[in-house]
């Protein structure tokens, strides 16, 4: 009897040393999952966190500002102030009807508006493809996570799935042990 309970103690041992390196293993593998998703995201960062020279901070400013409500009730403030003021100057007037000095001012600003407003663009898009790859990047690494946990269940279930084969091959030990006690 005594040796059957010291077998008994010593499987269950077993058993929980098993189960201990199991939860061991899992915890080294979320732990280096996390180290690896931090690598990720610190690159990430990087790349978002980019100098731009001062010519592209302008063209930023710039096209910040003219495709603003605050330019476009401004200039069309000067534009009437303009106007208005060469109407009722009349023959004294500065810029008299048709405006052609309005008319020379609108296009040197739209033609020196317009690239830049380009250039902005293009910087802008060229932060969206940065952006989407980066999201591309964060997707795959959430794709290989969730392979990485149908694994780690697989695992699991596979090793309790033993664990529970034991446990039954020792009842029926037992059962038998006992059965045969009784004949």
């Amino acid at each position: 009897m005594k040796a059957s309970a010291n077998f008994q103690h010593q499987y269950l041992e077993k058993m929980l040393h098993t189960e201990d390196q199991h939860l061991k293993k899992l915890h080294s593998l979320v732990a280096a999952a996390l180290k690896e998703e931090d690598l990720i995201v610190r690159t990430l960062r990087l790349q978002a966190n980019e100098n731009s020279t001062a010519g592209q901070r302008i063209a930023d400013k710039v096209a910040t500002f003219g495709g603003s409500w605050t330019f476009i009730i401004g200039f069309g403030g000067v534009l009437a102030c303009w106007i208005a003021v060469n109407v009722v100057m009349a023959t004294r007037a500065f810029d008299p009807y048709p405006f052609i000095l309005l008319n020379l001012v609108l296009s040197t600003i739209a033609a020196l508006q317009a690239p830049v407003i380009m250039m902005s663009q293009n910087r802008k898009e060229e932060k969206d493809r940065k952006r989407a790859e980066n999201d591309y990047i964060i997707n795959l690494k959430a794709e290989i996570e969730i392979r990485n946990l149908h694994q780690k269940i697989n695992l699991l279930m596979e090793e309790q799935f033993k664990t529970l084969l034991d446990v039954q091959k020792y009842q029926v030990e037992l059962l038998e042990g006992i059965a045969g006690k009784k004949k």
